[in-house]
C-alpha cells in the first residue's frame, strides 16, 4: 500500500477545514510530523497552484474559493455508498478511458477511478475526438466489474451515468439539464457533457469481464473560447467560478451514480433517464448502415432504447449499438 506523503496529509487537512487557520505548530501535531517538514509540505502545495495564506500569530489557510481536482477534495463529498471506490487523480492524462483499460487488464478492482484536469487524447464515440482542456473541465473514468452481465447489458451503464450526470448537474447549478440520446447531456440547448461507455467481454461464456464508463463534463466555459466546430453547440454547466466546484461535481456524480448502481435491479435510474429525454415527441433522422431515415421519437423503453416510428408507419425500438441520431428540430 501506499504511504501518505505529509504533503497528502496536509492537504486533507486543508480540504476538510477550508477557510480556517491552523498554526504551524499544530499542524504538525495533527499530522505527527517536524514544522520543517509542514513548511515544505506547505510550499509544495503552493507550488501546484493551492492558495494557502499564512498570517502571524494565526497560522496557514487554505483559500476557501480553492478549485483544483484532487482525491483529498472529492473525497470530502462522497457518500458512504462510495466508501469502495479508488480515487486517481491527475493534473493531465492521455486518454482516461485509455489509461483505466490499462489499469483493468492488470487486475484493477471495479471502483477504480480515474479523473483528469485534462486530456490530450480525449475520446468520442464512433472515433472522434473529446475536447479536453485544462482547468476547466472533469475527465472521468470509472472501472465497473458487473458479475454474470450479459454483454447487451453494457448499454444501461451509459444511461445510468447520463441520467446521475443530470441530477449532479442540476443539483449544483439550479438548472435543468437534459439527455440527447443517448449519451449527450445539455444545459439551455447546448452540449456540457459526453459519455463513452466500453467494454471488455468474456469470449467462452459471452459475460462481461469489465466496463468502462468515461465521461467528460465541461464545468466551465474555456478562457479561450470554444474552437470554431463547438462555439456554437457546446456549452458549460457553470458561467462562473464555483468556490470548490469541480471536486464537488465529480463526488456528485459519483454518489449519483452508485445510488442508481445499488438500485438497477429495481430499475432505479430508467424514469429518471426518460423524463430528461430531449428527443422524445421529435422528428429526427435515424443514421443507419442502409443510409438515412426520418422518424419520430416516440419514447424511451425500460431498456433505455430509442422508440421511433418510421415514415412507413413501422416502428422499432434502437440501441446505442445500432445507430446514431442527429435531431432536425432542435
Amino acid at each position: 500500500m501506499k504511504k501518505t506523503t505529509t504533503k497528502e496529509k496536509l492537504l486533507t487537512l486543508f480540504e476538510e477545514n477550508k477557510g480556517s487557520y491552523f498554526s504551524g505548530e499544530e499542524i504538525a501535531e495533527k499530522l505527527s510530523v517536524s514544522r520543517t517538514a509542514v513548511w515544505k509540505a506547505v510550499n509544495s502545495l503552493r507550488g501546484e497552484g493551492y492558495e494557502i495564506h499564512a498570517l502571524q500569530n494565526k497560522g496557514y489557510c487554505l483559500a476557501a474559493h480553492t478549485d483544483i481536482l484532487s482525491v483529498q477534495g472529492i473525497q470530502k463529498y462522497l457518500s458512504p455508498l462510495c466508501s469502495g471506490i479508488a480515487l486517481t487523480v491527475l493534473q493531465t492524462a492521455g486518454s482516461t478511458n485509455a489509461l483505466l483499460r490499462e489499469k483493468a487488464a492488470a487486475g484493477a478492482p471495479g471502483g477504480s477511478v480515474v479523473i483528469a484536469g485534462a486530456q490530450t487524447e480525449g475520446r468520442g464515440r464512433i472515433g472522434r475526438s473529446f475536447f479536453s482542456p485544462s482547468d476547466t473541465g472533469i475527465y472521468m473514468s470509472l472501472l465497473l466489474r458487473p458479475a454474470r452481465c450479459p454483454a447487451e447489458k453494457a448499454r444501461k451503464y451509459t444511461t445510468m451515468a447520463a441520467a446521475a450526470a443530470c441530477e449532479a448537474f442540476e443539483s449544483l447549478s439550479g438548472r435543468e439539464a437534459r439527455i440527447k440520446w443517448v449519451n449527450d447531456i445539455f444545459m439551455d440547448g447546448r452540449k456540457v457533457s459526453g459519455i463513452l461507455t466500453e467494454a471488455s467481454i468474456g469470449l467462452e461464456d459471452g459475460f462481461l469481464d469489465y466496463v468502462i464508463v468515461g465521461i467528460g463534463m465541461n464545468v466551465y466555459p474555456p478562457r479561450e473560447g470554444f474552437p470554431g466546430e463547438l462555439k456554437n453547440t457546446a456549452g458549460a454547466i457553470f458561467q462562473e467560478a464555483q468556490d470548490d466546484g469541480k471536486n464537488h461535481l465529480a463526488a456528485e456524480f459519483l454518489n449519483r451514480f452508485m445510488e442508481f448502481c445499488r438500485a438497477s435491479e429495481e430499475s432505479g435510474y430508467e424514469e429518471s433517464y426518460r423524463k430528461r429525454s430531449l428527443v422524445t415527441g421529435k422528428e429526427i433522422l435515424v443514421l443507419l448502415p442502409e443510409g438515412t431515415r426520418k422518424a419520430t421519437a416516440l419514447d424511451i423503453d425500460n431498456d433505455c432504447r430509442l422508440v421511433v416510428r418510421y415514415e412507413n408507419g413501422e416502428t422499432a425500438a434502437l440501441s446505442s449499438g445500432e445507430i446514431s441520431i442527429r435531431m432536425t428540430d432542435f
